[in-house]
């Protein structure tokens, strides 16, 4: 029965301790890096933020980067300057965290879902155009499990339309699209450096464009609104007043955060090729497994590997997807959704007058997938634990 927890641990689980959903790659150039910032004296916003920057928007190719405290920050600042307010619209993806809607929601504005393509679970740009109205303002594709999305087509309907591009690149750090690097296409693009994603400064974000005003603008409204940051004001050749220009946040990135994932970004070529060898080991274990569907990817395109989400096919099973996943926990392997429909939840319902039945594609795969564990830290023994795992519970319910 659905979301029944009634599954009784076996004797002899898959492993004798708990494999953890996620576990980040630290090593000692991490902690040497955040050490000597806590020695510098320096730990607020400063020179190791705008290292930060800098190397990061040479990495992934844009003019622009700016530090920030979250991806949730980034969007919302790429709103704000984008022009976003009471009564418009924004078209984004059902299949995202929370927080790519709760942003358009905390501007005034409205957000309209588009359906996924059943492959890729990136926003369906067939039914893009279709979704346009006069109030329309941005679109939020998400690039999600770090697949790009179709972008050209998506720059092309934005640029007929005059709506402006904000890629929520949350799970795509390091992904390429037709030769270009994520952050690098859009008008803006927003990444993460949440504790679970590929690079990690345990909360993080960074918004990057090749638009100056709006990066200037941006920079200020993450620090209060105001002109000077306490490190132009102190290391100066004298003090200088700073004046309140906009009724700015507290957004920004502190140099404690950008040391640390300015040292995770010169591992993050290791860490993706760590990330296709476990891709293939589960992808070669589970083709077998017909209950099963791995995930997929496009031509033309460097896929992140973020995470890895499989969908079962509760047709042929005798549980649904939630019994699964208890089950799989008690063979003491961690477990996710990623995710729940966001016009599912009740708040978007009740708020916003959402049902079930106006994204079917979404609402398929939400009740049907899980995401398992899948990071660079895992030995080929954990991985095979995972197989093992998902193996075991598929075969003990399959019909």
């Amino acid at each position: 029965m659905k979301g029944e927890k009634t599954l009784v641990r076996s004797a002899a689980p898959v492993r004798e301790t708990l494999l953890p959903f996620h576990q980040p790659w630290m090593d000692a150039e991490d902690e040497r890096a955040v050490v000597d910032t806590l020695r510098s004296g320096w730990l607020t916003k400063g020179p190791k933020t705008k290292a930060f920057e800098q190397a990061f928007a040479s990495y992934v190719g844009a003019q622009h980067c700016i530090g920030l405290n979250s991806c949730t920050a980034a969007l919302h600042l790429a709103l704000e300057v984008a022009g976003v307010s009471a009564g418009d619209e924004v078209i984004t993806t059902p299949i995202t965290f929370a927080s790519t809607v709760n942003v358009i929601v905390h501007r005034g504005a409205r957000p309209v879902l588009v359906d996924v393509e059943d492959d890729t679970l990136n926003i369906d740009v067939g039914l893009l155009e279709q979704a346009i109205s006069p109030r329309t303002k941005a679109i939020i594709p998400v690039d999600f499990a770090g697949h790009p999305c179709a972008l050209d087509s998506i720059g092309q309907i934005a640029a007929r339309h005059n709506l402006v591009t904000i890629e929520d690149a949350a799970h795509a750090v390091g992904a390429e699209y037709d030769g270009h690097r994520i952050g690098s296409i859009s008008d803006m693009t927003c990444f993460s450096f949440y504790a679970t994603k590929n690079i990690t400064s345990g909360e993080g974000g960074a918004l990057t464009t090749d638009n100056g005003e709006w990066a200037e603008k941006i920079e200020i409204l993450s620090l209060h609104g105001i002109t000077l940051d306490a490190w132009k004001r102190h290391h100066g050749t004298g003090y200088e007043h700073w004046a309140v220009t906009y009724p700015g946040y507290k957004y920004n990135m502190f140099d404690l955060q950008a040391s640390l994932v300015l040292s995770q970004l010169s591992k993050i070529d290791s860490f993706w090729e760590r990330r296709v060898e476990l891709k293939k080991r589960f992808d070669s274990a589970f083709a077998g497994i017909p209950e099963i569907q791995c995930p997929v990817e496009k031509s033309n395109l460097k896929h992140a590997y973020h995470l890895y989400p499989i969908r079962i096919r509760p047709e042929m099973l005798t549980a649904e997807r939630d019994a699964i996943m208890n089950a799989i926990v008690a063979e003491n392997v961690g477990v996710g959704i990623h995710f729940r429909a966001v016009h599912l939840h009740p708040y978007y319902q009740n708020e916003l007058g959402f049902q079930r039945g106006i994204c079917p594609c979404a609402e398929r795969y939400s009740d049907r997938t899980i995401s398992l564990p899948f990071y660079p830290r895992m030995s080929d023994a954990d991985a095979d634990d995972v197989i093992g795992a998902v193996s075991k519970v598929i075969q003990r319910f399959r019909r």
